[in-house]
């Protein structure tokens, strides 16, 4: 996925989470050994979330592999060393899938799929 492409499907799953009353703390945030798309957060749990934007869903679901399920996983223990005072919260993987709709009038279709992977 291109950065500029990236960006605004990251832009549109902030968007979505806001939306659903979670709180955005951080976005793209490096650490360890990968890079978190959106870290928020909704009542007591902490979500690192990864927004993937393919042209089917199926590329999308592909795409989570378990290097990078490793990598994130790497990437969110960088994250709570540097940000302590989440320690205490559940935390959680969620993957938001963007598949754009017929016609480029529509929006893309948003898929969330919580607790992806532990």
């Amino acid at each position: 996925m291109s950065t500029k492409k990236g960006r605004i499907a990251e832009t549109q799953a902030a968007r979505y989470l806001q939306k659903k009353a979670y709180i955005i703390l951080d976005r793209n945030a490096r650490g360890g050994r990968g890079e978190l798309d959106i870290v928020a957060q909704k009542d007591e749990i902490l979500v690192f979330v990864e927004v993937k934007a393919h042209q089917q869903r199926e590329s999308s679901l592909e795409a989570m592999h378990i290097d990078k399920c490793e990598r994130l996983r790497s990437a969110a223990l960088a994250w709570l060393s540097k940000h302590s005072q989440y320690t205490t919260l559940q935390c959680r993987f969620d993957l938001i899938i963007l598949t754009p709709r017929q016609g480029i009038m529509y929006p893309p279709k948003i898929e969330h799929l919580t607790d992806i992977f532990r």
